[in-house]
């Protein structure tokens, strides 16, 4: 079956709402139910937390930004795999893809599955810690109901996104306005001297920068689905500083509330912040918490799974995957294929999972390669000004952004060297070791073509055409 002959593609169905809902609705997942805690006690202080979750919230504007404009440059769904690969070249790309595929989506995905479950078992296990088996079962129950849905149709994933998102700003605004009443009734006492024993190494900064920029993961969500948003030219932009404005300023309203509520030290010793904020405010419908945070877990699992499939598919498609991985359902035009095979590689990684090793390690790889991107833009505006732009931001943001991911990529290492991000640089040059004998030399077994043609008979798929 060629490309040219049954002009299957992937359909443009999400509009400005469901652009604005995989954005905010990817970002506003477990982290801020989670990560407040981690962000005070790694900083030290009050004061200095607020100023790390600006900051964090300022650097996913810039880098949206930097990533809408790329969007308008190169129209193709895929991201950072498909902008490394039009700028760096095919190896840095295919290490990208490796490393994304293997850990940072399996990673981030994991993660998230591990709070939805945490929050969603909560309320059986009242009073106690939940057995890890049950946590994992439940997030494991998770991930494979969304690939389900994801691979049955995309409108069902959008409408998802919708109203999880919608469920996930009422929780918020519900704990903004709790915090509001606390502090007109006069509870500003944990507001005092809220420097003090502000952790100022460069490691306590970057990890606290990783722990806070995992709540804002997500905002180059929609550069995954280009090809399926309408209007990207407008909507992408537009969806990136609407969702990113919103989530930042909930975030910041939200710490707030939760220092007004709880002692520094009470909201670093709390397992799950959102659930004994709404215990000390609520009383006996402390409970609504835990169901809004597992929500929004899942909402934010759902946008990171129909993203993550989207990158797969279009590696796939650019020759940097098995070939059935770059199919589409021939009814249902989802890439069933890949959402499938990121699913299974999910539920391996969930095995040995733990939630705070996680989110440093898939930000330091993350970063890493953001860096990369944030080149190319560089490099294209220098070498190629004279491409279409519909969209463009000054020179200096990409620079101010690269800036801060080399910042993010080195700070750990160079005040607190740990073997593990060894490890971890050392799996992404691995990449190199793979791409060569199957990537470069095509030394693919005749049986993976045969396993290819069973696997589009039984699952229903044909290659895609690219959605331009």
């Amino acid at each position: 079956m060629g490309h040219d002959t049954n002009g299957l593609n992937l359909q443009r169905e999400v509009g400005i709402i469901g652009a604005i809902s995989f954005i905010g609705g990817t970002m506003i997942g477990s982290g801020i139910f989670i990560s407040p805690q981690y962000v005070l006690s790694t900083i030290g202080s009050p004061g200095a937390s607020f100023i790390i979750w600006s900051c964090c919230g300022l650097i996913a504007m810039l880098g949206g930004l930097c990533y809408a404009e790329l969007g308008t440059i190169i129209p193709e769904s895929g991201a950072e795999y498909i902008y490394i690969l039009r700028t760096a070249g095919k190896v840095v790309a295919f290490m990208f893809v490796f490393s994304f595929i293997m850990v940072m989506r399996p990673a981030s995905g994991t993660g998230i599955a591990l709070s939805f479950a945490e929050y969603a078992v909560a309320p059986f296990y009242s009073g106690c810690t939940p057995p890890q088996l049950a946590v994992k079962f439940v997030a494991a129950g998770s991930i494979l109901m969304l690939a389900i849905i994801n691979c049955l149709n995309v409108r069902l994933a959008t409408g998802i996104q919708v109203v999880t998102m919608a469920v996930k700003v009422v929780a918020l605004v519900v704990i903004i306005l709790g915090g509001i009443v606390m502090l007109f009734q006069g509870h500003t006492e944990n507001f005092e001297d809220s420097f003090e024993g502000t952790n100022v190494g460069v490691s306590s900064i970057g990890i606290a920068f990783y722990q806070g920029l995992w709540s804002y993961d997500g905002w180059n969500t929609l550069n995954c689905l280009t090809e399926e948003v309408k209007h990207p030219e407008v909507n992408l932009p537009r969806a990136v500083l609407i969702a990113i404005s919103l989530v930042t300023t909930l975030y910041l309203l939200v710490n707030v509330s939760y220092l007004t509520v709880m002692t520094p030290k009470e909201l670093m010793s709390s397992s799950a912040v959102a659930v004994t904020w709404g215990n000390k405010v609520l009383g006996s419908w402390g409970w609504v918490m835990s169901v809004a945070a597992a929500l929004s877990a899942f909402g934010s699992l759902n946008g990171t799974f129909f993203s993550g499939g989207r990158v797969c598919f279009v590696a796939a498609r650019e020759g940097h995957m098995p070939d059935i991985l770059s199919m589409a359902h021939v009814h249902r035009l989802t890439p069933s294929p890949a959402l499938i095979f990121t699913t299974i590689i999910s539920l391996v990684v969930l095995i040995p999972g733990d939630f705070q090793s996680i989110v440093n390690y898939f930000s330091f790889t993350a970063w890493f390669f953001y860096a990369i991107v944030l080149s190319g833009l560089i490099y294209l505006k220098i070498k190629k000004p004279d491409l279409p732009r519909p969209y463009k931001v000054p020179i200096v943001i990409p620079i101010l952004v690269l800036a801060a991911a080399i910042f993010l990529v080195l700070a750990p290492i160079i005040d607190n060297p740990q073997i593990e991000y060894l490890y971890v640089a050392l799996f992404i040059l691995s990449g190199v070791i793979v791409y060569i004998p199957f990537i470069h030399y095509k030394l693919c077994p005749g049986v993976l073509d045969k396993l290819t043609v069973f696997l589009q008979l039984f699952l229903e798929v044909a290659p895609a055409d690219k959605n331009l």
